[in-house]
């Protein structure tokens, strides 16, 4: 309402609420994520919209990609029957991404937990690689996790399971992490993870609990129990 210049393309199976302030919403096929940006990718060096300049500081391998991406979907045609797509509209998005530079991909839990999730990201990737659209103000790939910071979490050893920088509690990791830190009263075994959190809280072991950021009432499995317990 604020910007209405700003367009909102949503690629998605469902008619979600989100739809609602859509340009163009594409029902894709369930899955079929990466032929969607494999069809673009191929679709932008046909239109001649690379950043070579760009790819050659900054990438390896795009003569590599861009040839997968031809013989994959070298039309929006092909792109759009993969997709199970009208043409018209993949045609609308292609068009749109190509011309419109300040660009970003959000993508969430559909992408990064599908079956062949790194195909998925790594597709969405490389179209703002290929158009030198990333780490820059308004533009680039845009992941979204399921949970508030979790990739930060795992880097600093904000998780209870392991230390930082994805270390576990071997000696030496303890040691390396210890010495970095300067931290002589380092924990030297996993705490407890979600589920067994909630089974601690609803036996008593657990007295006081602090939540930041989520609620796992909603999205902890089995959410009677974590109402017991929270109770």
């Amino acid at each position: 309402k604020q910007r209405p210049t700003l367009k909102v393309v949503v690629i998605d199976p469902r008619q979600t609420a989100t739809c609602e302030i859509a340009d163009i919403h594409l029902p894709l096929k369930s899955g079929s994520d990466d032929w969607l940006f494999s069809g673009l990718l191929a679709y932008l060096a046909r239109m001649d919209s690379i950043d070579y300049e760009y790819l050659e500081a900054s990438t390896d391998g795009f003569g590599a990609t861009l040839k997968k991406a031809k013989a994959t979907t070298p039309t929006i045609m092909d792109a759009a029957r993969e997709c199970g797509l009208k043409e018209n509209d993949v045609a609308n998005f292609y068009d749109l991404y190509r011309k419109t530079s300040k660009t970003v991909t959000v993508y969430s839990q559909g992408i990064n937990q599908s079956s062949s999730g790194t195909d998925k990201v790594n597709a969405i990737i490389n179209c703002h690689l290929a158009t030198g659209r990333i780490g820059q103000p308004g533009m680039g790939p845009f992941s979204l996790t399921g949970q508030p910071n979790a990739m930060g979490g795992r880097e600093v050893g904000g998780l209870a399971n392991q230390l930082a920088a994805h270390m576990d509690f071997s000696a030496e990791d303890i040691d390396r992490v210890q010495r970095f830190w300067q931290a002589p009263n380092i924990v030297d075994k996993p705490g407890l993870k979600a589920v067994d959190l909630f089974d601690s809280v609803a036996s008593g072991k657990i007295r006081a609990i602090w939540i930041m950021g989520t609620n796992p009432a909603v999205s902890m499995p089995d959410a009677r129990k974590i109402h017991e317990a929270l109770s």
